[in-house]
């Protein structure tokens, strides 16, 4: 399912417009990304939990060369799903 998708299933499931379910949807992950941008988790209970971690430096090696590589220090995102999310799946 993509995002153009997802805003099909919204429209269908709440009666407004096409366009409406894109624009919320869309306002959505717009929200999910600045709170993470700015450092705050992002919990929606019965869904999960979004959070940035940080990445240490590390090394790496180039598959090519085998020539060893620092991998910068960096931010990533995290999920960790809730418990009926979880549920849902594994039935």
């Amino acid at each position: 399912m993509n995002k153009a998708d997802l805003a099909e299933k919204v429209a269908a499931e709440t009666g407004v417009s096409k366009r409406v379910a894109t624009d919320a949807v869309s306002a959505v992950f717009t929200g999910i990304e600045e709170s993470l941008a700015s450092g705050e988790d992002v919990s929606i209970p019965g869904f999960g939990k979004f959070a940035v971690v940080a990445r240490p430096e590390r090394q790496g090696r180039n598959p090519q060369t085998g020539e060893l590589i620092d991998i910068p220090a960096g931010m990533n995102v995290r999920f960790k799903p809730g418990a009926p999310l979880k549920r849902s799946v594994d039935q």
